[in-house]
């Protein structure tokens, strides 16, 4: 008798790979927005500013000699707050204003420079760098605070009160034509300069 084979069993059917999922499309991110431009700070309250009366002032210079705002009507200057004598920032401020001074004085304005310094001080400093504008000592720190150039400071964490690096353009009719706050020193009397020919 004849043995039927057995078939082999149907293989099964191989099932298909699920398709792979599209990868979400990223998303665009969103433009940046420009940054508003820089302003000027404005002036601290009190402090004199662009447009205010000048403060009066009667204070000695490096030669002992008294100098008064009045016997500066009429005239244009330049009056300009440093920290203290013969320091880094203050000798090159001093000498650039020195640099400067008969370009300055051409355009018939007079340099003078403040500090708290005595008048001692003054007259070292001046002769020592040849500074031959105007040093005033404000000792009692009046003229700082009337102008809003005695300000509160920090350093390391500890504050303290002191002198503001701060320029001042006074017009013939004794007004702030210009004011300069928080001063740096590079490139700083090239601005005065800019300022005093286009006030002209």
């Amino acid at each position: 008798m004849a043995v039927k084979k057995k078939k082999a069993p149907a293989k099964p059917a191989k099932k298909k790979a699920p398709a792979k999922k599209k990868a979400p499309a990223k998303k665009k991110a969103p433009a940046k927005t420009k940054a508003p431009a820089k302003t000027a700070a404005p002036a601290r309250k009190g402090a004199a500013a662009a447009g205010s009366k000048a403060p009066a002032f009667r204070l000695m210079d490096q030669h002992g000699a008294t100098v008064t705002s009045a016997e500066l009507s009429g005239k244009p200057y330049v009056l300009y707050f440093y920290p203290k004598d013969d320091t880094p920032g203050c000798t090159k401020e001093a000498c650039d204003f020195r640099d400067s001074e008969k370009a300055i004085a051409r355009a018939g304005v007079r340099v003078l420079g403040v500090s708290p310094d005595s008048v001692a001080s003054h007259d070292k400093f001046a002769k020592k760098y040849k500074i031959p504008f105007t040093l005033l000592s404000d000792s009692s720190r009046d003229l700082a605070k009337a102008y809003g150039s005695w300000i509160k400071k920090r350093l390391y964490g500890r504050e303290y009160m002191g002198i503001e690096r701060s320029t001042f353009l006074v017009g013939k009719q004794g007004k702030i034509l210009r004011a300069w706050r928080g001063v740096k020193v590079p490139g700083h009397v090239a601005s005065v300069l800019e300022a005093i020919a286009e006030e002209k």
